[in-house]
């Protein structure tokens, strides 16, 4: 139950956080684009484009880990290989940016964000990964010949 419970609530934030950073990164591309902002001479034009790429990039890659921690709380089964390596990438990205966020946002950004890199990883601790038995070896012994 608890299992169920963690793994839907980390979908549920991950759904919203997905809608605000692909907010703030519209935001920041449209605030490039009309102040014509330009740093060490890049085209601003090239700045806007890239802000919107990583926005949808970024949001896209938290509602596919919504997806699979929504699936991984319907079916109450431990997240496959892929999804596994979904969620750690989406733990790790949520450490750089808590640490990120103290110095630029503040210490309730870094809160919020370690609050979901809590919810990821303890929605892969509560479901451990399927351990698979080991091929059997057979062992043929050895016996050295007498001369």
């Amino acid at each position: 139950m608890v299992r169920r419970l963690v793994a839907g609530a980390a979908a549920l934030v991950l759904v919203g956080e997905a809608a605000v950073l692909g907010l703030v990164h519209l935001v920041l591309g449209r605030t490039t684009r009309n102040q014509s902002m330009s740093i060490a001479g890049m085209d601003p034009n090239v700045m806007s484009t890239a802000t919107y790429v990583m926005g949808v990039g970024l949001a896209a890659f938290l509602l596919c880990c919504a997806v699979l921690l929504a699936l991984t709380a319907l079916r109450d089964r431990p997240p496959g290989r892929f999804a596994r390596v979904a969620l750690v990438s989406a733990a790790v990205t949520h450490g750089v940016l808590g640490a990120l966020s103290v110095g630029l946002v503040g210490w309730t950004a870094f809160a919020v964000t370690m609050t979901i890199l809590c919810l990821v990883v303890l929605t892969l601790l509560l479901h451990p990964a399927p351990v698979r038995p080991r091929a059997r070896v057979e062992r043929t012994e050895v016996r050295p010949t007498a001369p």
